[in-house]
């Protein structure tokens, strides 16, 4: 009887290790370029970073990411800024910058951080109506028990609704060609009603329809649309333990975290 107890424990343990092991905490965040969208000419990175620091998060996908440009020297004491390399110092997480496009002397994109180094790539999307490129920026991540997956933000063009199908389509076509399960999180600028949510949770599981909690995410002082999300892909057993619509103020957006398992 002992023996069996004994066992028991040992089972136990070893399920509640491999399930910690594969838990991943993520997050999702359009920063509004560094700049307090509320009291604006003033950095908001030390507030984001104090917010990161507090929710503890294994990955966050981050949009509106400024690197090296003008714009970031009128909050930054006349110095231009890599918001990535701040963002990674001051929360001492990894930080990787894809840019987009080229923007007033410097660089404009998608950023991630991480709690762990990891190899980073990336994908420009289509815009064949014209305007501002978007890109993809991705993670060849795994979990602590040594499970493979990625890791991807990307912010989606606000311009032109062909662009956007586009992208879309591109999205699911490039992801559903991996072997790897995909975690994708990012501001989308369309909502669930539209044919580009339609087109992408073709190929997806939304983490917020899974958890039941599909609150607006902008924006923050009259939050009346949910436009930033994170996507699960469809190829592995997922579960989701938790989501939170953060009600913060450092960005006109407010950002989105969940906690996820993956079996």
């Amino acid at each position: 009887m002992k023996i069996i107890i004994q066992l028991a424990i040992l089972l136990f343990i070893t399920n509640v290790s491999v399930f910690a092991q594969d838990t991943l905490k993520v997050m999702t965040y359009n920063i509004f370029h560094g700049e307090s969208s509320y009291d604006r000419g003033n950095s908001n990175l030390e507030d984001i970073a104090n917010l990161i620091i507090k929710i503890d998060p294994d990955f966050v996908a981050l949009q509106e990411v400024d690197s090296l440009t003008a714009r970031s020297s009128l909050f930054n004491e006349g110095e231009r800024e890599d918001l990535m390399n701040t963002l990674s110092q001051l929360t001492g997480m990894y930080g990787y910058f894809g840019k987009a496009i080229d923007y007033d002397g410097g660089g404009y994109g998608e950023g991630i951080l991480s709690k762990k180094p990891f190899r980073s790539s990336k994908i420009m999307l289509p815009i064949p109506s014209g305007g501002e490129d978007r890109t993809v920026l991705m993670l060849d991540a795994e979990t602590d028990s040594g499970k493979a997956f990625i890791f991807a933000g990307t912010h989606l063009c606000h311009q032109f609704p062909e662009n956007r199908m586009a992208q879309v389509k591109e999205i699911n076509n490039y992801f559903n060609s991996v072997n790897k399960p995909v975690i994708l999180g990012g501001d989308f600028n369309f909502i669930p009603q539209s044919m580009h949510y339609e087109e992408l949770n073709n190929s997806w599981k939304d983490v917020a329809v899974i958890h039941g909690d599909t609150r607006p995410t902008i924006s923050y002082e009259n939050p009346t649309r949910r436009i930033d999300y994170l996507f699960l892909s469809k190829n592995a057993e997922w579960e989701v333990l938790d989501l939170q619509v953060i009600d913060e103020n450092y960005s006109d957006h407010l950002p989105v975290v969940a906690t996820i398992v993956l079996h």
